[in-house]
């Protein structure tokens, strides 16, 4: 999708943890070393704590990737399980053979485990027991577990446990009846978000993993990610995978803080303001008070002034002497606000106002109308093309792309409530969409519209042969025969040259040349996109196209 549009070789921001992508801020290094003393040296409990998302998992697998040789570990990452369950998982995960008729016995495996500690002791080897998630952990199951920790020699604990777990397990391991499991922790830490540098070095870093040679996302873009996020990496992830792809939808190579935020109101559900607008609006709100203060100050004055010269005043004055000798009140008016124009309707405002029309059923019975075919009912609709002798391919993709497969799309909207519409695109022009929507159409500014499209969108054309397949080097049939035909036809070659139907070496030059030419993915084989691009530089007079071949690639 994106990744080669921005020149990386895999997708930098997926939430599945990864070894190799660990940013090691100082905070996580603390916490690897954390876990690495746990290891090497004998006895008790660590416990790693951290908010979701902030990496723990990730710490943990990379901490597998280290494991010493002479370690043997048993990793728990489902810790809701009865005691019974939790000392079978420790036996199966360390290899031990259980009997079927022992498999419920605490004090059979518990005798089992310790033969197996006691062999690894002489050995030199470490025997450690990781749980994850570990605040899910019942009260029996952690009251195993310190019992666990009683497996010694006269020297040393032969069992070392490792808890990770949400900031819960710390509350927890406070409890009053788990105070004997609290004093045997030896070590603790908690994984903090990252701070603001931090997460612009960890988004850098992943990209650099990914094979980004230049930077994609801007400086003000970095700061919007650390404040949309507060540093959780896992939201870091998601948000960054979303500014990515809406960048590829965009045709844009450089993510803005813009973009950063219509990402992060993906992920939330809800629309984010600049932090200027919240600076700005705080800034207005301390200059009013301000004023009004100034301006209650000034009435008081002139108050207090009229009542000190009415004090001190003779006794003998006229009352219309006494009136003249008073200040006149100033009058304080607020100025009249000033009177906007109406905005125009956004593309939000209109999915509102046309939602009847923007179901899947009526976008492709729009489609199917522009190629002169009618939707009979609303079920399978690509299958009712088919008998028309049209196909539909599904997408995802940029506005480039659209461009250059030039035929009409519907695209998949989401607007402002999360809520999904399907709406036709019949034209595209100088910055500017075409929407049908029922009965009329509208135009709107591809700039609104991208704020409510991540790219997908589904086209229909009218394959020349009875199969659409991937075509690539040493085929042969029809499919072979019409794609030489095409681009013989599109260069003025030999309408049928010897060896028509043979993907050969001549023609997947010929198919790299075409592609290159129409900024598809130059690669030599003719996929359905290639094949639909080839098709629309060839369109049929009356067939639909979103803009004159005149203006493609725009």
């Amino acid at each position: 999708m994106y990744t080669s549009f921005f020149g990386l070789s895999e997708k930098p921001f997926a939430i599945t943890p990864d070894p190799r992508y660990l940013y090691l801020s100082g905070r996580h290094a603390e916490a690897l070393a954390h876990l690495l003393y746990g290891i090497n040296e004998s006895g008790g409990f660590i416990q790693l704590t951290g908010e979701v998302g902030t990496g723990k998992t990730t710490v943990v697998r990379t901490l597998l990737s280290r494991i010493p040789q002479h370690a043997d570990v048993a990793v728990i990452l489902n810790p809701r399980v009865t005691p019974v369950e939790f000392l079978l998982t420790i036996c199966e995960e360390l290899g031990l053979t259980i009997a079927e008729g022992d498999r419920n016995s605490h004090k059979q495996m518990v005798d089992l485990l310790n033969r197996r500690l006691l062999e690894a002791h002489a050995e030199g080897r470490r025997i450690i027991v990781l749980v994850d998630e570990a605040q899910n952990l019942s009260i029996e199951v952690l009251e195993q577990v310190r019992l666990l920790t009683n497996l010694e020699t006269p020297t040393q604990k032969l069992l070392q446990i490792i808890l990770i777990g949400q900031p819960e397990l710390r509350e927890l391991l406070d409890r009053t009846d788990l105070r004997q499991l609290a004093q045997r922790i030896t070590g603790r830490y908690h994984l903090k978000p990252l701070s603001r540098e931090e997460t612009k070095g960890y988004v850098r870093h992943r990209l650099r993993v990914a094979g980004a040679s230049e930077e994609i996302f801007t400086p003000a873009a970095l700061s919007e990610v650390h404040r949309l996020s507060l540093g959780i990496p896992r939201v870091i992830n998601v948000a960054c995978d979303r500014a990515l792809l809406g960048a590829y939808t965009q045709d844009s190579r450089k993510i803005t803080a813009a973009l950063v935020r219509r990402a992060a109101g993906e992920v939330y559900g809800r629309r984010f303001a600049p932090i200027w607008l919240a600076w700005l609006a705080s800034s207005l709100g301390i200059a009013a008070l301000a004023a009004t203060l100034v301006v209650g100050w000034q009435v008081w004055h002139r108050q207090t002034s009229a009542m000190s010269l009415f004090s001190h005043a003779p006794k003998a004055v006229a009352p219309a002497a006494h009136s003249a000798a008073l200040p006149a009140p100033v009058p304080v008016a607020a100025a009249p606000p000033a009177k906007l124009p109406a905005p125009a309707a956004s593309v939000n405002a209109l999915l509102e106002a046309n939602r009847a029309n923007t179901t899947d059923a009526a976008a492709f019975r729009r489609l199917l109308s522009l190629w002169g075919t009618a939707l009979s009912d609303d079920r399978d609709p690509c299958r009712q093309a088919a008998k028309a002798g049209l196909s539909c391919l599904d997408q995802r993709g940029s506005w480039a792309q659209v461009r250059t497969l030039n035929r009409p799309a519907i695209l998949t909207l989401t607007d402002d409530r999360g809520l999904r519409h399907r709406v036709v695109l019949s034209g595209l022009d100088d910055g500017f969409a075409t929407l049908d929507l029922g009965e009329h159409s509208e135009r709107v500014s591809l700039e609104d519209l991208s704020s409510d499209w991540f790219g997908e969108f589904t086209v229909i054309w009218k394959p020349k042969t009875a199969r659409t397949r991937q075509l690539s080097l040493g085929m042969t049939g029809d499919e072979v025969r019409w794609l030489r035909r095409s681009l013989n036809a599109l260069r003025g070659g030999a309408a049928d040259p010897e060896h028509a139907d043979v993907y050969d070496e001549e023609l997947a030059i010929a198919v790299q040349n075409f592609q290159r030419e129409h900024r598809l993915n130059v690669d030599g084989i003719a996929g359905v996109q290639t094949q639909v691009v080839l098709d629309t530089a060839l369109a049929e007079p009356g067939s639909p196209l979103l803009l004159a071949q005149a203006q493609r690639g725009g």
